[in-house]
């Protein structure tokens, strides 16, 4: 059985609400909803949170919420991975069923595309990773990130590329925050994640980490600007 596993807490402190604050008409949580069934990958698409409000618009949207997270697991300090194995095993003792995969799925990933969960899915079967997810590439080369001192002051991170070409640089990428998939094994022993992985690339213009009021007017912009 796979499952696909959406982690939605009550508490988000800088965007209150945002789990379910609408997004191009409809509460976020529901574009992730939509994605996970539209790609047919899962047996059940499951939304693991503490807030019923949450909880019962995830079903009305098309989710199974089968347990309540623990407190303990919906504070602003607790990672994805214990809360993706809290679910696992509440859902095998609820459900009745073996799970053989995860994809963890967040809840603000409005431009999350269902050939991107097929086609990662397809990735990590063709591996030996634990894990896969979706990467972008920086926009900008990160051997040449800068610091400013209390004077506005520029100084390089690290000086020995100040004067190499950005085109001789290695390339680096960063975790688009959208999904990860994972074996039952993975998530269950294995909370490294990312150097336990393979990178799914796309592109950088569908990637907005929605964290900030900023974020959000961005992820805004960027789906006018998609939508026209």
């Amino acid at each position: 059985m796979k499952l696909a596993i959406i982690p939605a807490r009550g508490g988000s402190k800088r965007i209150p609400r945002k789990n379910i604050r609408l997004f191009a008409g409809k509460p976020m949580i529901a574009h992730a909803i939509a994605a996970a069934r539209g790609s047919d990958l899962f047996d059940h698409v499951i939304v693991s949170t503490d807030d019923e409000e949450i909880a019962q618009i995830a079903r009305e949207w098309g989710a199974k919420t089968p347990f309540v997270r623990p407190v303990e697991l919906a504070d602003d300090h607790t990672p994805t991975v214990p809360v993706v194995a809290h679910a696992i095993q509440a859902c095998e003792e609820i459900l009745g069923s073996q799970i053989d995969h995860v994809c963890c799925i967040y809840a603000c990933v409005p431009f999350l595309e269902i050939v991107d969960l097929k086609e990662s899915w397809a990735f990590l079967n063709r591996s030996d990773a634990d894990y896969c997810f979706p990467v972008a590439e920086f926009p900008s080369a990160i051997q040449r990130a800068m610091k400013r001192d209390e004077h506005g002051r520029t100084l390089p991170f690290y000086p020995e590329y100040e004067v190499v070409r950005t085109q001789d640089l290695e390339k680096a990428y960063h975790d688009a925050g959208q999904f990860y998939w994972g074996s039952k094994r993975a998530w269950l022993t294995n909370p490294r994640v990312h150097s336990s992985a393979i990178g799914y690339q796309i592109p950088g213009w569908r990637v907005v980490d929605i964290d900030t009021e900023d974020d959000w007017k961005r992820a805004e912009r960027i789906h006018l600007a998609s939508s026209n």
